[in-house]
């Protein structure tokens, strides 16, 4: 399949347009760590606390958006990379419109998570690393897939057979096995107001 015939069309209304007539900055907010690190709740808090305060989200978890976008991917490396690379593309299109878009995705690979960076002019890319030991995370385990990926009922599971490479320059790090989520969002909120464009 050629590209060459693919030519992208310019719009009245811009990126910027709409950030103005929102009020508020456009920018993804990426959370990264485990499976039971508390990505999605911490996520879900926030964007609970930004709709409060006016601002446009979005929010884009794991399993919801492989129920259909990404319906069919397994758990591969190549799979997590080819999830990761269309939740990038999604996201660059939610800043588009304007709006905070929150993922809350395992996205082990430093190498994956650096690609969805890419796509963002600085500061519009905000890398949330929820740091929990992996014992705490197999105890808040609900779905009891860890203790499957232990029986080795599940494969490629991340930090049991599968890697997870830390963030090395994460722009925040949520401690969530001894932090309490209220401040968690908190550190968030004030990061968000500091860096307000």
């Amino acid at each position: 399949m050629t590209q060459n015939n693919i030519i992208p069309h310019s719009h009245q209304i811009s990126k910027n347009d709409r950030k103005v007539l929102n009020g508020h900055p456009s920018k993804v907010i990426w959370f990264t760590g485990l499976s039971g690190s508390g990505k999605s709740t911490l996520a879900s808090m926030l964007e609970a606390e930004l709709h409060n305060l006016g601002w446009h989200t979005y929010l884009l978890d794991g399993d919801n958006v492989r129920m259909g976008l990404n319906k069919g991917l397994g758990f591969s490396l190549d799979d997590r990379t080819e999830n990761i690379r269309r939740i990038g593309e999604v996201s660059k299109l939610f800043v588009d419109a304007g709006l905070v878009v929150l993922c809350a995705f395992v996205s082990p690979l430093k190498e994956d998570r650096d690609r969805v960076r890419s796509l963002f002019p600085n500061g519009e890319f905000v890398e949330v690393f929820v740091d929990c030991p992996l014992e705490v995370c197999e105890q808040r385990d609900v779905k009891g897939l860890y203790e499957k990926a232990r029986k080795g009922e599940i494969k490629d599971f991340t930090g049991i057979s599968s890697p997870f490479e830390s963030p090395e320059h994460p722009e925040l790090t949520i401690y969530s096995a001894t932090e309490k989520l209220a401040d968690s969002v908190n550190k968030l909120i004030s990061y968000l107001n500091a860096t307000h464009e």
